[in-house]
């Protein structure tokens, strides 16, 4: 870690993070009779905040070891990270690697004497390709694989397809949890911090686009247009395209509005959604960046040209500079902007990071043959636990069904209240 002596710092920001994730503290009190995974040792490779380290020490208290890298190079909070060393926990991870670091620091999660991890957490699927590029024996003796970005799933249903899964995988980014509170409602908030922190924007009157209209892709134009931002969407999806048209938004191809917006964000898990012909056609001043999971979706290699100049303006942000004068604003050098630039709502990241825990023990506990080398969404039972352990703290109060309406709808008292295609 970047910084042992941090680690007070790092301690209290984990204790306000614990107020706000009710979830996975329910769970801890549950824990301290029977512990769900005694003898798991999990190796981790998520963001390493104060949110993940209230979810690592709750997988030790359910009776887990741990040992985490970092998924993003730029997310990692040093002093969370120095609480977490001071507490025994091994991690790997600083603010600011470099490429090579960030492997490194994954191969020494992994890559130790006599400690065998059996269950994976992934965000990005990095840990598990790293795992399956250098230490393939590995899978012997793991019982699954959390993964929890939109990125690492598409990843492990590639594997799936090529045959060359080895173990079950918990796709948890696709369990309504995740995917309508995270990615939607985290989104939603973490997007104008970011960009108000970074650049001190107004946001009123200004042309944005938004590429993608997914649940990312959503929250981003939700809170835009409540700011009063003209708002322009980017979509292949006609599904999604005409939610979008139906929220009151332009739906639009990049080139015909590229010359005149202000703001270009990017929110599709694909790979040069902004190209260097976009870039070159951008007016003075716009502002470029990305909420995806990974850093493929704006061209940021073709801007490192002789002919073009930067300049590091404030932390994660760099003006590019034409040979003309014109400039545009590039944040996090194309990297997640609410987890490089800002922080993310807390109670939000309870709620993902309670499934993956439950996701965690689900793989851990199953049975031989549950689970086959194949990628799982979380039961919806699951998924209901974890909204009911949140609600207590609206002071929110759930009817129950009288046994004759529970009849009427086919449905059991306790759930699950909806089938699983249900979206």
């Amino acid at each position: 870690v970047k910084n042992i002596k941090q680690a007070e710092f790092g301690r209290r920001e984990i204790e306000i993070a614990e107020q706000e994730m009710p979830a996975l503290m329910a769970l801890r009190k549950r824990a301290q009779g029977e512990k769900p995974l005694a003898g798991a040792k999990i190796v981790g490779c998520t963001h390493i905040t104060a949110q993940t380290a209230v979810l690592m020490e709750t997988l030790g208290a359910l009776g887990a070891q741990c040992r985490w890298a970092a998924c993003n190079i730029y997310s990692t909070l040093n002093e969370v990270a120095a609480a977490l060393a001071e507490s025994g926990f091994p991690v790997f991870a600083w603010k600011g690697e470099s490429e090579d670091d960030f492997w490194w620091c994954i191969d020494r999660c992994v890559n130790v004497e006599g400690w065998q991890p059996n269950m994976i957490l992934d965000d990005g699927g990095d840990l598990t390709h790293w795992i399956y590029k250098k230490y393939p024996n590995m899978f012997k003796k793991i019982k699954g694989i959390v993964e929890e970005s939109v990125t690492g799933v598409h990843r492990l249903y590639q594997l799936s397809k090529a045959g060359k899964l080895c173990v079950p995988a918990m796709n948890v980014n696709d369990s309504v949890t995740k995917q309508k509170f995270d990615n939607l409602y985290c989104c939603r908030e973490s997007i104008l911090d970011g960009l108000k922190r970074t650049t001190d924007m107004m946001f009123g009157g200004k042309q944005v686009v938004v590429c993608g209209y997914g649940e990312v892709g959503k929250g981003c134009c939700a809170a835009l247009k409540a700011m009063g931002s003209i708002v322009y969407v980017t979509e292949i999806d006609p599904i999604c395209a005409l939610q979008a048209c139906m929220d009151g938004f332009r739906l639009v191809k990049l080139n015909e509005v590229i010359r005149q917006v202000d703001i270009v964000i990017t929110c599709t898990g694909n790979k040069n959604v902004v190209t260097r012909e976009h870039l070159d056609r951008m007016k003075n001043s716009c502002i470029v960046c990305n909420m995806g999971h990974s850093n493929t979706e704006i061209d940021v290699a073709s801007l490192r040209t002789p002919e073009l100049t930067w300049e590091r303006v404030r932390s994660q942000v760099d003006h590019v500079i034409w040979p003309d004068g014109k400039r545009i604003v590039l944040l996090a050098e194309g990297r997640l902007l609410n987890l490089s630039c800002s922080t993310v709502p807390t109670f939000v990241l309870s709620i993902t990071a309670t499934t993956q825990a439950l996701a965690l023990i689900e793989l851990y506990n199953a049975p031989e043959g549950r689970y086959k080398q194949d990628v799982y969404l979380l039961p919806k039972k699951m998924d209901e636990y974890v909204a009911s352990l949140h609600l207590p703290t609206f002071d929110a109060h759930l009817t129950e069904l009288t046994d004759e309406q529970a009849k009427y709808l086919g449905l059991n008292k306790n759930g699950p209240f909806k089938p699983n295609y249900y979206r």
